[in-house]
């Protein structure tokens, strides 16, 4: 096998592919089989500067070096190899954000990432104007908000892209960004595979200034085309040694939503992913755009173009965790020692002992603010009432339903209101570590089978390793979603549970007093500090 892999990393039949995430920099490179078969991490962290958050140009040069640097010292000291040659490479990144440069390609203002939020007045004026949803992350709210403040470099812009566009560029020479990333960026219209023509004439209604905004957007690609190749300039930015030869194939850079897309196999219609940790978000692939603008919604595109509806809530797992510390705590006071898998596997298996509504009880696990309902900012609480049914079941229960109750409501708005069908989604994160019961609450919440992979994947960086691969690799005509199905996925191993309909309807009257229970929340906001 070692041979074959080898053999691979000689010939250049591999697939690099390398995402910068908001605390890491991370590299895959993947063999003919699709494996990882070497890795590299840099760690970095973003800084607070005049009130904006920020990565240095210098940080992102440093960050790419190193992380490739520490891929190129795995290659060696797994396989004896020098990384000389790749098969095909690709960059990508948090969406969103904001890297204006002028004529001369030089930075005009630090970079904005999606972590600024300033953009609320640009975002106001614009949902009306494009009667779409305009986040205050994406970077169309970026720039007219830089408008609107008069901001002076505005002006001189040629060219504005994102952070994967930026290093893509620099490599490439392209100013070019894959469908999903410029989702992102700008509305985009999957009838045509292109940004919003419609929308981009609004736009320019409402400066005076000398460019056109298609003209300073980067090209949309989608997944497969080609978009430029490794220069002899970029192989020195990527490996400071000079080792790397130029001339790879590059993959459109796409944004870390398309490659969590990719690496759950979830870009084919009617399919979506739940990632639930700290915050939790669902995609979901749509037949067709909706039929209304939903401000809880955000309207982006698979790597391949097909409209994404994403919901995103800001809490998910942090008060359900602050729980079950609570009574680890309980039990060490009793002198009883036990593993935190052992932990949360009793504790989350208890909730599936509960009444199907929870017995009555209503926790809300707002640790920060909540833009689905609403709030600017977060209490923890548990309320009940003097007849609610407190068992410890019902009481993990219910932390496990108030866990993915705003998504739910953003969930219903898809499901119910505008009639999207979903025939599974692919479940990840944390909250679906313990066998069988995340999935469980997760299918009752959105009335859909969930399936868990049973090897988690690697995750952005792999793939984005793995639209690499398929820009090199694809037949003519062979769709990515089909590809991923039959090339990547065909052996992988997945566990799927189906709602049942007692859960459903349990979770519908949790909800209905979740709701009522909103005033509740808002009280405690206003009155608990």
């Amino acid at each position: 096998m070692n041979e074959a892999v080898k053999e691979a990393i000689r010939t250049g039949k591999t697939a690099l592919g390398i995402e910068f995430g908001s605390t890491r920099i991370k590299a895959v490179l993947v063999d003919e089989s699709h494996a990882p078969i070497a890795m590299g991490t840099y760690d970095w962290e973003n800084r607070l500067e005049n009130n904006i958050w920020t990565y240095s140009l210098e940080d992102i040069w440093k960050g790419l070096q190193g992380c490739y640097k520490s891929l190129t010292d795995d290659v060696e000291a797994k396989y004896g190899e020098k990384l000389t040659t790749l098969g095909s490479l690709g960059f990508s990144g948090m969406m969103h954000g904001y890297m204006p440069f002028n004529a001369a390609g030089e930075l005009l203002v630090p970079f904005r990432t999606w972590r600024n939020t300033q953009t609320s007045e640009a975002c106001k004026k614009l949902i009306p104007v494009f009667n779409f949803n305009i986040p205050q992350r994406w970077s169309i709210a970026h720039l007219y908000q830089a408008i609107l403040s008069g901001e002076d470099h505005v002006k001189d812009i040629a060219f504005f892209t994102t952070l994967a566009g930026y290093i893509h560029w620099k490599l490439s020479g392209e100013k070019v960004l894959g469908i999903g990333e410029a989702a992102g960026m700008f509305p985009i219209d999957s009838t045509i595979m292109d940004y919003d023509q419609k929308m981009l004439d609004q736009f320019d209604g409402l400066h005076n200034f000398d460019w056109k905004i298609r003209d300073i957007l980067p090209k949309v690609l989608v997944a497969g085309e080609p978009a430029g190749v490794l220069t002899a300039e970029g192989a020195k930015l990527l490996d400071s040694t000079g080792t790397l030869q130029p001339g790879a194939p590059m993959c459109p850079p796409e944004g870390d939503a398309g490659t969590g897309m990719v690496a759950t196999n979830s870009v084919a219609v009617r399919t979506g992913n739940v990632s639930a940790g700290t915050s939790i978000f669902a995609m979901v692939v749509l037949e067709k755009a909706m039929e209304k603008v939903h401000e809880e919604i955000d309207m982006v595109t698979t790597p391949d173009g097909m409209p994404v509806a994403m919901v995103h809530s800001q809490n998910c797992t942090s008060d359900l965790n602050a729980w079950v510390n609570l009574f680890r705590e309980n039990l060490e006071s009793f002198g009883v020692k036990v593993d935190t898998n052992t932990l949360y596997g009793t504790l989350y298996n208890k909730a599936l002992e509960g009444d199907a509504d929870c017995g009555g009880l209503l926790p809300y696990c707002y640790f920060s603010g909540e833009h689905i309902t609403h709030f600017e900012e977060g209490r923890p609480l548990f309320a009940r009432t003097p007849d609610s049914k407190f068992t410890l079941a019902n009481f993990m229960r219910s932390h496990l339903f108030t866990s993915v109750g705003a998504l739910k409501l953003g969930m219903d708005i898809l499901l119910k209101e505008e009639g999207v069908v979903v025939d599974k989604l692919l479940g990840h994160g944390g909250f679906f570590k313990t066998k069988g019961v995340g999935q469980k609450v997760m299918a009752a919440a959105v009335n859909a089978p969930v399936s868990v992979m049973e090897t988690a994947g690697e995750g952005g960086a792999w793939g984005i390793a793995l639209l690499a691969a398929y820009r090199k690799n694809k037949t003519e005509g062979e769709s990515l979603a089909s590809y991923l199905e039959e090339q990547v996925f065909a052996k992988e191993e997945s566990v799927q549970i189906a709602p049942d309909p007692k859960d459903v309807e349990g979770f519908e009257a949790f909800m209905d007093r979740y709701k009522e229970g909103l005033e509740i929340e808002r009280a405690a906001v206003v009155h608990l500090h």
